[in-house]
């Protein structure tokens, strides 16, 4: 176990994904990677109709209905029951806009609005 434990700090990744080469430090993760491949999604949830390719996921989508919110914002207190949520509204406090179009100067906070605009370069 400290063998596999070690390989995440020293960033050995030696279980490669067939079809891309993507590597990885941890079987489990290789395997999860590889259902991206394959939409094999094995991880149902028990109250609605989704499914996952990670347990994880699942654990995460499973917050949306208990209502469990375990990511707080530092600067206003509003609360996110996924961590990526979380991250996307710190944003609207830093300003920040990572999401760059390429075929002009404007900028996005998230890549959903993103892929809005470039709608409007086709």
């Amino acid at each position: 176990y400290l063998k596999i434990h070690r390989r995440i700090h020293t960033w050995e990744k030696s279980f490669k994904c067939n079809q891309c080469n993507k590597a990885f430090a941890q079987k489990g993760n290789l395997t999860t990677h590889q259902r991206t491949h394959t939409e094999e999604k094995p991880y149902q949830c028990s109250l609605c109709v989704k499914v996952f390719s990670a347990n994880s996921n699942l654990l995460s989508h499973m917050r949306k209905h208990t209502g469990e919110k375990l990511y707080q914002c530092s600067q206003c207190n509003k609360a996110f029951s996924v961590r990526r949520s979380l991250i996307c509204h710190q944003r609207t406090h830093t300003g920040e806009k990572p999401y760059q179009c390429s075929q002009c100067d404007k900028a996005f906070s998230q890549s959903h609005h993103l892929k809005i605009h470039m709608r409007k370069h086709t």
